[in-house]
Protein backbone atom coordinates (compact mmCIF):
# COMPACT_ATOMS: atom_id res chain seq x y z
CA UNK A 1 0.00 0.00 0.00
CA UNK A 2 1.30 3.33 -0.92
CA UNK A 3 1.04 6.37 2.24
CA UNK A 4 -1.76 8.67 1.65
CA UNK A 5 -2.02 11.98 3.55
CA UNK A 6 -4.81 12.06 6.27
CA UNK A 7 -6.39 15.51 7.35
CA UNK A 8 -4.43 17.06 10.70
CA UNK A 9 -1.28 15.82 8.81
CA UNK A 10 -1.48 12.08 9.96
CA UNK A 11 -0.59 9.39 7.69
CA UNK A 12 -2.51 6.17 6.66
CA UNK A 13 0.04 3.60 4.96
CA UNK A 14 1.02 -0.26 5.38
CA UNK A 15 2.54 -1.30 8.86
CA UNK A 16 6.44 -1.59 8.99
CA UNK A 17 8.98 -3.09 11.08
CA UNK A 18 9.77 -1.08 13.60
CA UNK A 19 6.04 -0.37 14.61
CA UNK A 20 5.60 -3.00 16.40
CA UNK A 21 5.21 -1.09 19.92
CA UNK A 22 2.66 1.59 18.45
CA UNK A 23 0.68 -1.24 17.11
CA UNK A 24 0.99 -3.15 20.04
CA UNK A 25 -0.37 0.01 22.25
CA UNK A 26 -3.15 0.28 20.35
CA UNK A 27 -4.25 -3.40 20.84
CA UNK A 28 -3.97 -2.51 24.52
CA UNK A 29 -5.99 0.71 24.22
CA UNK A 30 -9.33 -1.31 22.59
CA UNK A 31 -8.66 -4.12 24.77
CA UNK A 32 -9.21 -1.14 27.70
CA UNK A 33 -11.71 0.28 25.75
CA UNK A 34 -14.05 -3.30 25.22
CA UNK A 35 -13.35 -3.97 29.42
CA UNK A 36 -10.73 -6.87 29.08
CA UNK A 37 -7.43 -4.69 29.72
CA UNK A 38 -5.61 -7.79 31.08
CA UNK A 39 -6.36 -9.81 27.78
CA UNK A 40 -3.29 -9.20 25.69
CA UNK A 41 -1.12 -11.61 25.85
CA UNK A 42 0.52 -10.54 22.45
CA UNK A 43 4.36 -9.16 22.32
CA UNK A 44 6.00 -7.09 20.11
CA UNK A 45 8.25 -10.20 19.21
CA UNK A 46 5.19 -12.36 18.24
CA UNK A 47 3.81 -9.23 16.35
CA UNK A 48 7.29 -8.77 14.58
CA UNK A 49 6.76 -12.40 13.22
CA UNK A 50 2.97 -12.37 12.26
CA UNK A 51 3.00 -9.45 10.40
CA UNK A 52 7.14 -9.15 9.01
CA UNK A 53 7.87 -12.44 8.85
CA UNK A 54 9.04 -14.81 6.49
CA UNK A 55 5.33 -16.13 5.29
CA UNK A 56 3.05 -12.90 6.85
CA UNK A 57 -0.47 -14.53 7.72
CA UNK A 58 -2.05 -11.02 9.03
CA UNK A 59 -1.54 -7.73 8.22
CA UNK A 60 -2.30 -4.51 9.25
CA UNK A 61 -2.58 -0.87 7.95
CA UNK A 62 -1.82 2.02 10.53
CA UNK A 63 -2.49 6.20 11.06
CA UNK A 64 0.74 7.89 11.77
CA UNK A 65 0.63 11.52 13.65
CA UNK A 66 3.37 13.25 14.77
CA UNK A 67 5.48 10.37 14.39
CA UNK A 68 3.00 8.09 16.94
CA UNK A 69 0.68 5.82 15.50
CA UNK A 70 -2.82 6.82 16.46
CA UNK A 71 -4.57 4.38 14.64
CA UNK A 72 -4.70 0.62 13.33
CA UNK A 73 -6.99 -2.05 11.08
CA UNK A 74 -5.50 -5.46 11.56
CA UNK A 75 -6.75 -8.20 9.40
CA UNK A 76 -6.65 -11.41 7.40
CA UNK A 77 -7.78 -13.18 4.24
CA UNK A 78 -10.51 -15.43 4.89
CA UNK A 79 -12.20 -17.56 1.64
CA UNK A 80 -16.00 -17.98 0.94
CA UNK A 81 -16.73 -21.06 -0.74
CA UNK A 82 -19.77 -20.34 -1.84
CA UNK A 83 -17.91 -17.51 -4.12
CA UNK A 84 -14.71 -19.04 -4.25
CA UNK A 85 -13.21 -15.65 -3.55
CA UNK A 86 -11.04 -14.68 -0.84
CA UNK A 87 -12.21 -11.86 0.90
CA UNK A 88 -10.80 -9.69 4.38
CA UNK A 89 -12.06 -10.28 8.05
CA UNK A 90 -10.91 -7.00 10.05
CA UNK A 91 -9.99 -8.18 13.47
CA UNK A 92 -8.87 -4.83 15.20
CA UNK A 93 -9.92 -1.62 14.03
CA UNK A 94 -8.61 0.86 16.69
CA UNK A 95 -8.27 4.68 16.56
CA UNK A 96 -6.99 6.65 19.94
CA UNK A 97 -9.71 8.06 21.91
CA UNK A 98 -8.45 11.82 21.07
CA UNK A 99 -8.40 11.22 17.76
CA UNK A 100 -11.56 9.98 17.14
CA UNK A 101 -14.08 12.00 14.59
CA UNK A 102 -10.74 13.25 12.52
CA UNK A 103 -11.98 10.69 10.10
CA UNK A 104 -9.09 8.14 10.33
CA UNK A 105 -11.46 5.39 11.35
CA UNK A 106 -12.64 5.64 8.15
CA UNK A 107 -9.77 6.34 6.41
CA UNK A 108 -8.95 2.82 7.93
CA UNK A 109 -11.50 0.91 6.55
CA UNK A 110 -12.12 2.39 3.47
CA UNK A 111 -8.40 1.18 2.70
CA UNK A 112 -9.75 -2.29 3.58
CA UNK A 113 -12.31 -1.74 1.48
CA UNK A 114 -10.34 -0.72 -1.76
CA UNK A 115 -7.97 -4.15 -1.11
CA UNK A 116 -11.41 -6.17 -1.36
CA UNK A 117 -12.29 -4.45 -5.07
CA UNK A 118 -8.55 -3.73 -6.02
CA UNK A 119 -8.03 -7.41 -5.76
CA UNK A 120 -11.61 -9.26 -6.80
CA UNK A 121 -12.33 -10.22 -2.84
CA UNK A 122 -15.92 -10.55 -2.05
CA UNK A 123 -16.70 -9.41 1.35
CA UNK A 124 -15.17 -7.51 4.42
CA UNK A 125 -16.24 -8.96 7.32
CA UNK A 126 -15.73 -8.09 11.06
CA UNK A 127 -17.56 -8.51 14.48
CA UNK A 128 -18.68 -5.71 16.90
CA UNK A 129 -19.75 -6.06 20.76
CA UNK A 130 -23.78 -5.32 21.15
CA UNK A 131 -22.59 -2.89 23.96
CA UNK A 132 -20.55 -0.51 21.62
CA UNK A 133 -23.11 1.53 20.19
CA UNK A 134 -20.68 4.25 18.82
CA UNK A 135 -19.01 1.62 16.58
CA UNK A 136 -22.51 -0.22 15.65
CA UNK A 137 -23.79 3.32 14.59
CA UNK A 138 -20.29 4.25 12.35
CA UNK A 139 -20.52 1.13 10.53
CA UNK A 140 -23.90 1.19 10.18
CA UNK A 141 -23.10 4.44 8.59
CA UNK A 142 -20.90 2.69 6.17
CA UNK A 143 -23.42 0.54 4.93
CA UNK A 144 -22.46 -2.57 6.57
CA UNK A 145 -25.68 -4.48 7.71
CA UNK A 146 -25.34 -6.93 10.44
CA UNK A 147 -25.34 -10.65 10.44
CA UNK A 148 -27.93 -11.32 12.91
CA UNK A 149 -28.88 -15.34 11.81
CA UNK A 150 -25.17 -16.07 12.67
CA UNK A 151 -23.60 -16.50 15.93
CA UNK A 152 -19.61 -16.41 16.36
CA UNK A 153 -18.55 -19.58 17.95
CA UNK A 154 -15.00 -19.70 19.41
CA UNK A 155 -12.68 -22.91 21.32
CA UNK A 156 -10.09 -21.91 23.87
CA UNK A 157 -8.22 -22.90 26.79
CA UNK A 158 -9.07 -26.37 27.98
CA UNK A 159 -11.78 -26.95 25.62
CA UNK A 160 -9.47 -26.35 22.51
CA UNK A 161 -6.84 -28.84 23.97
CA UNK A 162 -9.50 -31.32 24.58
CA UNK A 163 -11.02 -31.28 21.45
CA UNK A 164 -7.27 -31.27 19.98
CA UNK A 165 -6.79 -34.53 21.95
CA UNK A 166 -9.69 -36.41 19.94
CA UNK A 167 -7.73 -36.06 16.75
CA UNK A 168 -5.47 -38.46 17.18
Amino acid sequence: MTSRELPGGATLRGARAGDERGILDCIQGLADYEREPDAVDNTIEALAATLFGDDPRAFCHVVEHDGRIVGIAIWFLTYSTWTGRHGIWLEDLYVEEEQRGSGYGLALIAALADVCVTRGYSRLEWTVLDWNEPSVAFYRSLGAQPQSEWTSQRLTGDALVALAGRAA
